[in-house]
């Protein structure tokens, strides 16, 4: 799914300055906090440090007697380089597809690497607006769960941008549409991806002074590096968060179908809540295996949210909502957990759902607990929680108790 502006129009044509020009003067909008140790207000100001205190050092490119301070890191490529990594945008090093354009593999021979480049299609709907902001997004903010920009190319016409390359894909092509011979997600795993995209949105929301809103998350801009490490991509959208006594900030509702919290689709009031609600469909996802929209499904069942709330409310129903491709092989416990962070992440009161540093918590402790299954198909969990017992696992088996099933957690 691409997404898709709501309503208004694209900008109106004016004279633009040249692409390094606009970023260089971007890059003062955007600090970054030096710890996420203290808890602070999901929106507000973040208190700039006094005098007497030092401050973090400013963002400097990789050659700072050249550029100088406050200039971005990335590095700038030649198209022709660009073109001869990929054998001239070839069909066989084609990745995948956007709303941005497409995106191919290729070999970077003045780095030495494998990368993945993306190239603007000029007839598309993102344009120099959205290739301006990821640029100055990746080369300011820095986290092991946000995709690693190396640079960009502004030759003439051609916008294209340069990232570390993520073989395992997005989280989207190993939920959905799966190949006979490819593995399936385990509870572990899916755990262990979520948790890690939170921690990304988390980085997002706390340590950016303005906060970031992404506005864009969806599995198929969580991608996946060795062992399924999952990083945010794709910050096209993203937009600086409220500073001041303002609550949000008002823009063109821009988004994907089915992700986007249903205030900001309404009323174009962007807040960090919108984004955890965005979060909580992308959990659900990993959870059901379902898709946030699906057409093909029967009548009441096309929307994952609407589809879920209902079974919300009796967690009789919750092993329902489990991926069949999990085959039951889930700790219930975590299940009903999970499912409860999913919950309140969509609610359709913002106020009502959590910050993001609260869901941090919650699947930290979840990607935690370690679940495993022998051969005899009996469960184990990591040391430090208990076992289920025979009596348990029948119980499980037939359909019996709701109640937890896994003793205490902690």
């Amino acid at each position: 799914m691409s997404w898709f502006p709501c309503s208004g129009k694209s900008n109106k044509k004016s004279k633009q300055k040249p692409i390094d020009d606009q970023i260089f003067l971007s890059t003062e909008k955007l600090k970054v906090n030096p710890s996420l140790g203290a808890k602070e207000p999901a929106l507000g100001v973040k208190k700039e440090p006094s005098s007497d205190v030092k401050k973090e050092p400013p963002v400097h490119s990789k050659d700072n007697s050249k550029n100088g301070p406050n200039q971005i890191s990335a590095q700038t490529f030649a198209f022709r380089d660009l073109a001869a990594a990929t054998k001239n945008f070839r069909a066989d090093c084609l990745l995948g597809e956007g709303g941005f354009g497409r995106v191919y593999k290729g070999r970077l021979e003045s780095i030495n690497k494998v990368v993945a480049i993306k190239q603007l299609d000029r007839n598309g709907l993102q344009g120099n607006r959205e290739f301006l902001v990821e640029v100055l997004m990746l080369s300011l903010l820095h986290h092991h769960n946000l995709v690693n920009l190396l640079g960009y190319c502004a030759d003439g016409d051609q916008r294209l941008l340069v990232y570390e390359y993520m073989p395992l894909g997005s989280l989207e092509d190993h939920l959905y549409d799966l190949r006979p011979d490819k593995m399936r997600l385990d509870w572990n795993t899916r755990m262990k991806i979520a948790a890690g995209a939170a921690k990304g949105l988390e980085y997002l929301h706390n340590k950016a002074n303005p906060p970031v809103i992404y506005r864009d998350l969806k599995c198929s801009n969580i991608l996946l590096g060795e062992g399924y490490h999952p990083k945010l991509s794709d910050f096209g959208l993203a937009k600086l968060g409220p500073v001041g006594d303002k609550t949000h900030v008002s823009t063109r509702v821009m988004g994907t179908y089915g992700y986007c919290a249903p205030e900001y689709a309404m009323t174009g009031q962007l807040t960090l809540k919108s984004d955890v609600y965005s979060f909580g469909v992308v959990l659900l996802e990993i959870i059901t295996g379902r898709r946030a929209i699906d057409n093909s499904r029967v009548a009441g069942e096309h929307n994952l949210v609407a589809w879920a709330r209902p079974l919300f409310k009796d967690r009789r129903k919750f092993s329902q909502m489990a991926d069949p491709l999990l085959q039951g092989q889930y700790p219930v416990r975590g299940l009903y957990q999970a499912l409860a962070v999913a919950a309140m992440c969509v609610q359709e009161q913002p106020s009502m759902r959590p910050v993001i540093a609260d869901v941090v918590t919650a699947l930290s402790y979840l990607a935690s607990q370690k679940y495993d299954t022998d051969a005899q198909g009996n469960t184990r969990l990591a040391p430090g929680t208990p076992p289920r017992t025979k009596r348990d696992v029948n119980k499980n088996q037939s359909g019996g108790s709701d109640k937890d099933q896994y003793g205490g957690s902690n």
